[in-house]
C-alpha cells in the first residue's frame, strides 16, 4: 500500500501566500517524480507543477513566477509554495507521485485525497 498525505490548504485573501506539503508513504521502493495537480469546480483536473527527484521542474504557464515547487527526496515528501494568489487559483489540489513499489515493478501513479484552497477576500 501506498498513501499521499497532503496539509496546508485552507483560506486565503487574495495576493496571500500558502504552502502544501505532500509526502509518500507506505511499500515504496523508489520516485521517479511528484507533483500537483488542481480541479475547480465544473472543470477538469489540470496540472499545476511538476518535479522529478532530480529536481527538473515543469509549471504550468498560469502559475509560472508566483508558484514554486520543491522536492525533499530523503522524505518522499513535496512542496508547493504559492504566492500572489487570486481567485481563480481556488480548487482542489491533488498531490501525486510516480513511484514503484519493487524493483520488478513499472512505475505508476498514485494520488492523494485533495486539499481545498480558496482564495476570497
Amino acid at each position: 500500500q501506498v498513501q499521499l498525505a497532503e496539509s496546508g490548504g485552507g483560506l486565503v485573501q487574495p495576493g496571500g501566500s500558502l504552502r502544501l506539503s505532500c509526502t509518500a508513504s507506505g511499500s515504496i521502493f523508489s520516485i521517479y517524480a511528484m507533483g500537483w495537480y488542481r480541479q475547480a469546480p465544473g472543470r477538469e483536473r489540470d496540472l499545476v507543477a511538476s518535479i522529478t527527484t532530480a529536481h527538473n521542474t515543469n509549471y504550468a504557464d498560469s502559475v509560472k513566477g508566483r508558484f514554486t515547487i520543491s522536492i525533499e527526496v530523503a522524505k518522499n515528501t513535496v512542496y508547493l509554495q504559492m504566492n500572489s494568489l487570486n481567485p481563480e487559483d481556488t480548487a482542489v489540489y491533488y498531490c501525486y507521485a510516480t513511484l514503484r513499489r519493487d524493483s520488478n515493478f513499472n512505475y505508476n501513479n498514485y494520488w492523494g485525497q485533495g486539499i481545498q484552497v480558496t482564495v476570497s477576500e
